[in-house]
């Protein structure tokens, strides 16, 4: 008899993360640090604003200080870099991040190569894409590359769950800059041997049917079949679509009272890029949602913390050691 998959829980290891960030926090404050985070939102858009008011929410709860920007949507390119610059100046001022996506009349590449890359908590700079291309470390560590923080959850998921990833074959569905490319190149560090599929790839399935490790990132609800999954492998969905379709909602969820009950009352529900029956198949997965999406605020933090303490930190202790030698 199949033993039941086992379920990656998102939410429990994010908390995990936030404790380790809090007490990181209140470590650096006794040395008078208080790890800064600055969000630049640009324009009124609801689920944008939803998304902010939620890290903002979550620096308050770690003992961390944040603060919002909310430039109008005609603020020009130029305004935006004159702002980014002030940003890159201020010492109290940690991590930078610029939430996507901006106006299309806003250089949005120009103004992520802006920010300073000691500051680019969400990993985007080109120098931290190279560091983490250069890296041997698949974690976010003091002196190291601000990883992107979806992928960083991934592994930090795969790492605390203590599934194996050196060694195994690992496909990643999607080539994205945020998600697919630094994913892969984090699970290459880990010395997984990496395949990456994307739209042009033919007959997904040969490799997907062969992965140990399956990471579903190209925003296509249920791509991913049973068919597809070699049975026992860890699957990771990364995909978040919201259904609103009642015989969309009956194909992935059959006889799912919770989902039907849900769609009733909402309009609505979400499932990944990997189709509901195929984790039948899994030695574990992430579920959606509570999975990975749970991640990556906390993966913020954690990168934010990181950054100020390679910042700030070693000269605070030089300071320190000055004192006290005084």
């Amino acid at each position: 008899m199949k033993a039941t998959a086992r379920i990656l829980n998102g939410i429990e290891i994010a908390a995990q993360i936030k404790a380790e960030v809090a007490e990181q926090a209140r470590a650096l404050a006794a040395r008078g640090i208080t790890p800064g985070l600055a969000v630049v939102l640009v324009g009124h858009v609801a689920a944008s604003e939803i998304y902010v008011r939620s890290k903002v929410k979550t620096c308050a709860e770690l003992g961390m200080f944040s603060e919002m920007l909310t430039p109008p949507e005609s603020v020009t390119t130029a305004e935006l870099l004159e702002l980014v610059a002030g940003l890159n100046a201020r010492d109290e001022v940690d991590g930078i991040l610029i939430q996507l996506p901006l106006p299309a009349h806003v250089d949005t590449r120009r103004l992520l190569e802006a920010v300073s890359p000691d500051k680019d908590v969400d990993g985007f700079h080109p120098i931290n894409v190279g560091r983490l291309q250069s890296s041997a470390s698949h974690g976010v560590q003091a002196g190291s590359a601000l990883a992107p923080c979806t992928p960083a959850g991934i592994m930090e998921i795969l790492r605390r769950s203590g599934l194996p990833v050196a060694g195994q074959h690992a496909v990643v569905l999607g080539r994205s800059e945020i998600v697919g490319k630094p994913v892969a190149m984090m699970l290459l560090n880990a010395s997984a041997t990496v395949t990456v599929c994307h739209s042009k790839t033919v007959e997904i399935g040969r490799y997907t049917r062969d992965a140990d490790i399956l990471v579903a990132a190209i925003g296509r609800p249920g791509f991913v079949t049973a068919e597809m999954v070699k049975p026992g492998a860890t699957l990771i969905d990364v995909g978040i679509n919201r259904v609103t379709d009642a015989a969309e909602v009956a194909r992935f969820f059959p006889g799912d009272e919770a989902r039907a009950a849900q769609f009733a009352t909402r309009g609505s529900t979400l499932v990944g890029d990997i189709h509901p029956a195929a984790f039948a198949l899994a030695g574990a997965y992430t579920p959606v949602p509570g999975g990975v999406g749970a991640l990556t605020i906390a993966m913020l933090m954690k990168n934010t913390v990181a950054a100020a303490k390679a910042r700030r930190g070693a000269s605070a202790g030089r300071s320190e050691v000055a004192a006290a030698k005084a």
